[in-house]
Parts: C-alpha cells; structure tokens; sequence
C-alpha cells in the first residue's frame, strides 16, 4: 500500500485546523493521503478516548482520506525519542508518501513541538539500509510546514495554497469534533476566526480562502503551465 502525502499531527483536529483544505483538495484530485496522529487528543474537557476516534474517522471521511493512523503515544506527554522516531519512520517507510506535511516548528504547545521534531527525525530515520525499522527504506522528497498553532504568529509563508473550492470541507470536518467546538463553549469562536483567517490568506492572492505553508528548501519549477499558474 502506498500513499502519495502523508499527514501528521500531534492531536485529532490539528491537521484539519491547519491544512484541512489542502488534504480535501489533494483527495479531490486523486492523490492518496493517509492521516496520522502521533497521539488520541485525549483528555479533554468534554471528550473521551471514543468520542474522539469516531469524530476523527468521520472528519477524515470528509477529507476523503485513505486511511487514518492514531499512535499510541500519550497526549500532552509526546516526546522527540528514538521510539517515536520509528513509530513515524515505519509509516513512512510503509506508505512510501513523496510528500511530508508535518507541523511548524515554532507553538506554545509542546506536544506540536515535539511533532515537529519527531517527524523530522522519522523522515531521518526512514532511509535507513541498515536497519531494525520494518519495510524497504524511502525518502519523501519535500516536507511541507502547516500552521496549527497556539502563539499569534508573525510569520511569511512559503506559499498559500488556494482552498475556495474545498473550504467547506475543511469545516465541514472540523464540525465532526462536536466535543472540541460545539460542547466545549470555550472554544465556540475558534471556528468563525478560523475562517476569517482563511479569509485573510485567500486575499493575499486574490481568491476567496488560502492555507499557509513554509519550506525550508528552495522549490522547482520545472515546466511553463506550472509557471503561468502561478
């Protein structure tokens, strides 16, 4: 089984809050995704380890993902180690993904740093010939850095992907946390500011909603249409 992305997330929901337009409009193309969170999100005010697996399977059904993975790592105690490091780099070997989406690497949550590392490392890790890692070593060729993040960041993006014509998917599978944004009362703006922020993206290039990437390395154009349409 291969995959042409693969996603990764500290918690249930962060992929979707930073990229879920992207993830929906790469699905609506016909490229492969496979989701995975390094842990189940859980505890949470208004959650359970239950709730979250269903409204996590039914927000990546929205996505029109492959296939979701959570990991059985432990929420708010996630760690950069060399186990977690294989737990991801298995993964990567197994679905073979040219594409990395992993989360920035600056937040006030620890958990999304430790993602952060940790990803970074697995990818390391993947290539490995010689190895206990199962599967035949592989490299994903780009690692790109969505914003799901806890500090008001002042940042410049590598790129802003359009996502007008998946944005309601995007919400569409945030909505599926019912626990996250609907019960718990104190996150009841986070979707409405969401969007505006989408919104401000989406203007930046003079469409509707955009999401925000970073690279840390160049990117290739390597044909005219790819350049016409930028």
């Amino acid at each position: 089984m291969s995959a042409d992305a693969l996603l990764i997330g500290a918690h249930p929901d962060d992929i979707e809050i930073g990229m879920g337009g992207t993830a929906a409009a790469l699905a609506k193309a016909g490229y492969s995704i496979v989701m995975v969170d390094l842990t189940d999100g859980e505890p949470t005010p208004f959650g359970t380890p239950e709730i979250r697996a269903r409204e996590s399977a039914a927000a990546a059904e929205i996505i029109g993902a492959k296939k979701r993975i959570t990991l059985p790592n432990t929420n708010r105690e996630l760690f950069d180690s060399v186990d977690t490091r294989k737990q991801v780099a298995a993964l990567i070997r197994e679905y073979k993904p040219a594409l990395l989406f992993v989360p920035y690497w600056d937040d006030a949550h620890p958990d999304h740093l430790q993602a952060h590392n940790l990803s970074i490392g697995a990818r390391f890790y993947s290539k490995f010939v010689k190895s206990d890692l199962p599967f035949e070593p592989h490299l994903p060729r780009r690692v790109f850095y969505y914003f799901s993040v806890h500090f008001r960041l002042n940042y410049t993006p590598s790129f802003l992907f359009d996502v007008s014509d998946t944005i309601e998917a995007k919400f569409a599978s945030l909505a599926a946390y019912q626990s996250q944004f609907v019960t718990n009362k104190a996150n009841s703006r986070f979707i409405e500011e969401l969007r505006t922020e989408n919104a401000y993206w989406g203007n930046r290039i003079g469409t509707s909603y955009a999401e925000p990437f970073v690279v840390k390395e160049q990117l290739r154009v390597t044909n005219a249409k790819t350049l016409i349409d930028l």
